[in-house]
């Protein structure tokens, strides 16, 4: 129940039903500046109206956001009140074992387990673990399916429990979609009411960074650390700065040949360039409507890449038409315009602009193809610049992938001579592309590139082209709307002859379940030290993070990706070296096969289908035949399995008492690792595969698991021993204390010279008493090797 005190709580009634509200226009008759307001904070000026409770929400609290300065650098502290949580199974298994671990704690503790449950609607869709283990194939989702639900049974059967143990908990079964596809295409409510029939908006944290792809559809939301997330969970507002606005003006139009993801990646650079770190985005302008939902959701995703908090649209009457394209009932569709027009959040062109903290401006017109990589998003290259662009990072590249005598991987009793499969990997090269992976939330969402990609392969198949022998080609849709609409277009079987086949629905490539290369191709890098590359439609591709033997790493559109896989290369110019060579003998080049605007907007126009949505959407919970066969216990309480390396107890109950302890000051602590700029959650807690000499590994065959059981870290993340050995383990971390060494190593300070890994430094660490922390961030005075000092700007301090 809010405070109430300056009188916004009001009553609207729409479609003969009566919602109580929180207006806007009673802060503004206050303030008249609130009117001038970005969206963004408009949004959280509402919430906390709404959520004024005189402790954590506070009318000090309310007036300093109503009065907020636009320059000003953030200094005052608002609790943000999500609506709900969105949760991916990676992240979201931890924060499920901590609610158990809970109500053990409660129980232990003399109280009622069953009180342990979320406050709030939390939701976790399953995407993060099939791997492509078989691509290429008609029988690649069938395999990597049976594979998948194999190594993740007990995480599986674990979630299942906490479906039907807790309340305000709902999952999403495996092979459904992306979580932030289903996220846009179902779960979102735009226009939230609660049980007492009060109106308001939908807002949310995921633990996903990419959460904000919500933001395209109006709806604010960012990712946030699985602490923050459970104390959402919880009630618990979420502390914040009232941040800084940036404007994004968009207007003109995009043109012939480019596609909404040279748009992502050109605002991605500009927005890096800027800086927006801690920032919220905003987009705004007479360039809003020549974009579709989906390409404001394509921008949306890649916040993090750009590093804003938020990167969000207004709602309007694109907000609307997508709702009702998506099936959404008619009765929410009629609220969600309402209630915007009711609080002047509704956008349409002309409206007056807000003021905002800084701005910058794009003429859509000015757009050119694009990639980025080889290591970073926001190192966008135009796609008439990649060949040099792969040759000048070449050398840099080439340091660190020496040549390596590597046997090949070969089944018991095949002799060595018949390893070499010369028509796989015969031509292998720097620069040829060995994964060519239509994945990623950012761009299967979008029909107008997964449409395009689906005519450049019709068009280059009824040419003859085929996609070269040693790339690896898949295709992982955001959802089943999208194989709907593919198959529905005629394009499917197009994308099929080109070994385009669905290998899951997912995040596949883009967290690093790429699965394997062929042995061959495997055996021919390490021999050569190639520089190999891979081109995929995602939103990462840091270093190490797509595949530990794949060193350059490009994001492109969906056709791009189709086009680079025909090619076989990535060092290609496109104007002057043709694609290959057609049935008729003669050369093709990609203007050849490019599909125009005009070409997709007619498939999109007769493909996509509100019916398809509903369809797929209406039974979702109910999972396939695997879900519905997994044996899951019941009862309010886990029944931990002892001997389980994918669920366990953790320890940060034990010994709790009803009153905490105090906290304790940090003294003489120790730097367990010093780190320097771009350090992502990646290198601090990787989730693609574990090496069988690392700690991790060793901890995991110690305990009976082969190393083709391994799985991935993000699989184990509910398994606090696999865990805490997997920090820091990203096979390319750079840590000044061990110069010249890749990997999860240091030195255990002051005496140590010899490298160890990160988790027997911190054990060592631990076992005499000393606290520890980590430096990171850009420095600003040169490293001395022999004490590991440095002044930075940023540092994270633990205890032991």
């Amino acid at each position: 129940m809010s405070a109430n005190s300056f009188g916004a709580k009001s009553e609207m009634t729409v479609g003969g039903k009566s919602y109580t509200i929180y207006r806007l226009s009673a802060i503004e008759a206050a303030f008249p500046q609130a009117k001038k307001l970005p969206y963004s904070l408009k949004i959280l000026l509402e919430n906390l109206l709404r959520t004024e409770n005189g402790l954590s929400v506070r009318k000090p609290d309310i007036e300093a956001l109503a009065k907020w300065e636009p320059k000003a650098e953030p200094d005052t502290e608002i609790g943000f009140t999500p609506a709900r949580v969105l949760l991916q199974d990676f992240t979201g298994v931890p924060c499920v074992v901590d609610l158990a671990a809970m109500r053990d704690a409660m129980k232990q503790l003399g109280g009622d387990p069953a009180k342990i449950n979320p406050l709030v609607p939390c939701e976790l869709v399953i995407d993060h673990s099939v791997q492509v283990d078989e691509a290429g194939t008609a029988q690649s989702f069938e395999h990597n399916t049976k594979l998948e639900y194999e190594r993740n049974q007990e995480r599986y059967t674990f979630l299942r429990w906490g479906m039907e143990a807790f309340n305000n908990f709902k999952v999403v079964p495996p092979e459904t979609g992306i979580v932030h596809q289903v996220n846009l295409e179902f779960l979102a409510r735009v226009t939230f009411v609660d049980g007492a029939g009060t109106a308001y908006p939908d807002t949310l944290v995921g633990t996903d960074s990419h959460t904000t792809m919500i933001n395209g559809l109006g709806v604010l939301g960012w990712g946030v650390g699985g602490i923050e997330a459970e104390a959402a969970m919880l009630g618990q507002p979420v502390s914040m700065l009232i941040p800084q606005v940036v404007g994004f003006k968009l207007h003109g139009k995009l043109k012939e040949g480019t596609t909404a993801t040279d748009l992502v990646l050109t605002v991605t650079q500009m927005l890096r360039k800027k800086g927006v770190v801690g920032k919220f985005v905003e987009f705004y302008g007479d360039g809003l409507a020549e974009l579709p939902l989906a390409d404001r959701a394509t921008i949306a995703n890649m916040a993090p890449e750009y590093g804003a908090t938020c990167g969000i649209f207004p709602v309007d009457a694109e907000t609307i038409r997508y709702l009702r394209q998506t099936g959404r009932p008619d009765e929410l569709v009629e609220l969600v315009e309402a209630y915007y027009k009711e609080q002047g959040l509704f956008f349409v062109a002309g409206s007056p602009e807000a003021t905002y903290s800084d701005a910058l401006e794009l003429d859509l017109a000015v757009v050119e193809p694009s990639l980025a990589g080889p290591s970073r998003p926001q190192d966008r290259v135009a796609l008439k610049d990649v060949k040099k662009s792969f040759h000048d990072a070449l050398p840099k590249l080439k340091v660190a992938a020496k040549p390596k005598a590597v046997l090949p991987v070969l089944p018991s009793g095949t002799p060595a001579a018949d390893a070499v499969e010369p028509a796989d990997a015969a031509a292998l090269t720097d620069g040829s592309v060995v994964i060519a992976a239509i994945t990623s939330c950012t761009n299967t969402s979008n029909p107008s590139v997964m449409v395009a990609a689906g005519i450049l392969a019709k068009k280059a198949a009824a040419r003859g082209l085929t996609t070269k022998p040693w790339v690896k080609t898949s295709l992982a849709p955001g959802s089943k709307v999208v194989t709907d609409y593919l198959t529905h277009s005629g394009l499917l079987p197009d994308l099929e002859k080109l070994r385009f086949y669905v290998v899951g629905y997912g995040c596949t490539t883009c967290i690093g379940n790429s699965g394997p290369l062929s042995d061959t191709v495997s055996k021919e890098i390490a021999a050569g030290g190639l520089v190999v590359s891979a081109v995929l439609s995602g939103n990462r591709n840091f270093e190490g993070r797509v595949h530990a033997e794949v060193r350059a790493n490009y994001l492109a559109s969906p056709p791009l990706v189709v086009a680079y896989a025909l090619a076989g290369k990535v060092d290609i110019d496109w104007d002057n070296e043709p694609v290959g060579t057609g049935s008729d003998g003669q050369e093709v080049y990609l203007k050849d096969i490019w599909p125009t605007h005009k070409e997709v907007a007619t498939v999109i126009d007769h493909a996509i289908r509100k019916e398809a949505y509903q369809s797929i959407y209406g039974q979702v919970y109910d999972g396939d035949a695997n879900w519905k066969a997994l044996n899951v216990p019941s009862g309010d309480l886990y029944a931990w399995d002892a001997k389980s390396t994918y669920i366990a107890n953790p320890p940060y109950f034990e010994g709790m008492e009803r009153k905490p302890s105090p906290v304790t000051e940090i003294k003489g602590a120790r730097v367990l690792a010093l780190l320097g700029d771009s350090i992502t959650t990646d290198h601090i807690s990787p989730a693609g595969g574990i090496k069988k000499d690392s700690p991790a590994g060793a901890y995991l065959i110690a305990n009976g698991v082969s190393p083709k059981d391994f799985n991935q870290y993000g699989a184990r993340r509910g398994h606090h021993d696999v865990m805490v050995r997997g920090t820091f383990a990203n096979v390319r971390l750079k840590n000044a204390l061990v110069p010249g060494v890749e990997g999860g190593v240091t030195r255990h300070l002051p005496e140590g010279t010899t490298p160890t890994s990160i988790f027997d430094a911190s054990m060592q660490y631990q076992k005499d008493g000393v606290p520890l922390i980590v430096i990171g961030a850009r420095s600003t005075a040169p490293v001395r090797p022999a004490t590991g000092r440095r002044r930075a700007r940023g540092c994270w301090a633990s205890g032991r």
